[in-house]
């Protein structure tokens, strides 16, 4: 099958190159100019611009964009919508709100295209093992594109899944990385009350290779964690400074609207914010309120 790539960040070059592998024909596309070239030399047909992506496919098209959240997004989008006709298909694979993607779909719906949201998530090791997928929009879209979600999907698996209507791909996918700082939370909480038991002398990395053994808390990222302890065993060339993509605050934003309680997500994310502040103002109120209702003993600023 024929399709644009359109974004060659290293989740989009890893798709096109696995897509590449399957036998797909695939035009790329990216304002970096070297990513281009990397994917042409190992099979893809190089484009230009997004008029080029377009000119070089044959209808019904489908141009898939994995570029970053955001305005980048948007007026891809609105580009691809203007060069599309009727009956082609627009795939958003990055990590967009999932109440733009239902404005975006209800937008090229007006011309007859038809928009895919497609939540991905494989972070850097989807090349070698494949793409976890759920996708919003028109099920027929879905089912013509079907063999380009089947070769990103994990080969042991058909890891994609259609699972309803414009918006809906995003909406899972933002739950999905919800759950994530949770679970990511509860391991760097578990892993430090370990550490502060110095009096047993805890082996961070054996402790956490045992866990991946038929522990009920054993998972990918529980591997992952392994893998790092390996490289830095108490992490000391990390700092405990923690980014946010965006998609966690809009888990929280969502258990607001709906009524539905996430504390463990929203602690997660809180804790995040946490992590970003040098002696925060916070902690210096509390001291101060310790010290003026008890005469507690406080510490002083360097």
């Amino acid at each position: 099958m024929k399709l644009g790539m359109v974004g060659l960040g290293r989740m989009g070059g890893n798709m096109s190159e696995r897509l590449l592998n399957d036998g797909h024909e695939v035009i790329v596309f990216d304002p970096d100019s070297s990513a281009v070239n990397t994917l042409a030399e190992k099979g893809a047909s190089a484009a230009s611009s997004l008029n080029d992506v377009v000119s070089q496919l044959e209808a019904p098209r489908t141009v898939w964009v994995m570029v970053p959240s955001g305005d980048i997004t948007e007026s891809t989008v609105n580009e691809l919508v203007e060069l599309l006709d009727e009956g082609d298909t627009l795939i958003d694979g990055g990590n967009s709100n999932y109440k733009e993607s239902q404005r975006r779909g209800e937008h090229a719906a007006q011309s007859g295209i038809d928009f895919l949201d497609s939540g991905t998530s494989g972070g850097v090791w989807g090349l070698a093992n494949g793409y976890c997928l759920t996708v919003g929009g028109n099920r027929n879209a879905y089912d013509r594109n079907r063999p380009i979600f089947k070769t990103l999907a994990p080969d042991d698996s058909d890891g994609n899944l259609h699972v309803g209507p414009s918006g809906s791909g995003h909406y899972v996918k933002m739950i999905h990385n919800g759950i994530e700082y949770g679970l990511m939370q509860a391991y760097a909480e578990g892993f430090e009350l370990l550490a502060a038991k110095e009096d047993f002398n805890l082996d961070l990395g054996a402790i956490a290779e045992n866990w991946t053994r038929g522990s009920v808390i054993r998972s990918w990222l529980l591997d992952l964690t392994v893998d790092e302890l390996e490289k830095d065993p108490h992490l000391d060339e990390l700092s405990s400074y923690v980014d946010d993509s965006g998609e966690g605050r809009w888990t929280v934003e969502a258990s607001v609207e709906l009524a539905v309680p996430a504390p463990v997500i929203t602690a997660a994310l809180q804790m995040r914010f946490r992590s970003r502040q040098s002696n925060p103002l916070g902690g210096k109120m509390l001291a101060a309120m310790r010290n003026g209702f008890g005469g507690h003993a406080v510490k002083k600023a360097d």
